[in-house]
């Protein structure tokens, strides 16, 4: 008993010795261990109340019912839930994330990054009754849409040449609506969204539900999932992505910024370091 009280009183020597000497790198660390700490409420199980808002920054203001709203909104999993791959295997890296959001994962393979943020699009837009607003190209340019796919229409693709013929049934059913789905996922990327979305050009514009994008094969793509904003102006996000190969769609930590982890500062034309992929030059779009 004697000899733990001697190891106690000499380690706290010694800690005090430290902050006598330089006590700057330990404030760093207590301060960095406490934002931390509070930034997450485990808890939680929507993207906007497992984190909290940074000091000093409040959540930016959007309409009830819009997309930035839904996404704000979306519901989690159990804090320490893990990235499972479409079969069902575990991923092999789970440091990046604080959060898995309650998007399923089909075992065909095909809901990989793009996939997952057209998926959350898609259903947005059926669940608040737009679905002729659903609609994508594919890498090839040509624009594919769930209203003509539900009346039975299906793409002939011959190279880079694609043309519609009515060859089924019309059904309008949301066990379809997944099939036209897998048929985007199957043609559409990074690539066919870079090509076809509105590019934001001015990093103030920048609001929940824009994308960071690497437009190729392969590229990457996130999506800005929550925002904070003070009164300088100055904004933060949240990051959510999919990934490759298929697995659960997860809010993501800022690995390069301990203190503002999990959010970001994001920037135009920077290089943004996103769990275990960099995006160089970056550059951002919005769905139509």
């Amino acid at each position: 008993m004697r000899k733990v009280a001697l190891i106690v009183l000499i380690i706290t020597t010694l800690i005090l010795l430290v902050y006598k000497l330089s006590p700057q790198p330990i404030n760093q660390l207590v301060s960095t261990i406490s934002k931390s700490i509070s930034a997450v409420n485990k808890d939680s199980l929507t993207i906007a109340s497992r984190v909290n808002a940074p000091k000093g920054f409040r959540r930016a203001t959007y309409a009830k019912g819009s997309f930035q709203d839904y996404i704000r909104h979306y519901k989690l999993k159990p804090f320490g839930s893990k990235i499972i791959n479409y079969d069902t295997s575990e991923y092999y890296w789970q440091k990046g994330h604080i959060g898995i959001l309650e998007v399923p994962v089909p075992k065909n393979g095909l809901q990989q990054c793009a996939d997952a943020l057209i998926r959350i699009r898609s259903e947005y837009l059926w669940d608040n009754n737009r679905k002729d607003e659903i609609g994508f190209n594919f890498t090839s340019g040509h624009y594919c849409s769930w209203s003509k796919y539900a009346k039975g229409f299906r793409p002939k693709i011959n190279g880079n040449k694609v043309t519609f013929h009515k060859t089924a049934s019309s059904d309008y059913s949301k066990s379809n609506f997944y099939k036209y789905l897998n048929l985007i996922y199957t043609y559409s990327g990074t690539l066919s969204l870079y090509q076809e979305l509105k590019t934001i050009t001015n990093v103030e514009a920048l609001q929940i539900g824009d994308m960071l994008i690497l437009g190729g094969s392969p590229g990457h793509i996130v999506m800005l999932a929550d925002q904070v904003t003070n009164n300088k102006g100055e904004n933060l996000f949240l990051l959510i992505q999919g990934n490759t190969p298929a697995q659960s769609v997860h809010l993501v930590k800022n690995l390069e910024d301990n203190a503002l982890s999990p959010w970001y500062d994001l920037k135009l034309n920077a290089v943004i370091p996103v769990s275990n992929f960099t995006f160089y030059n970056s550059k951002f779009a919005r769905f139509k």
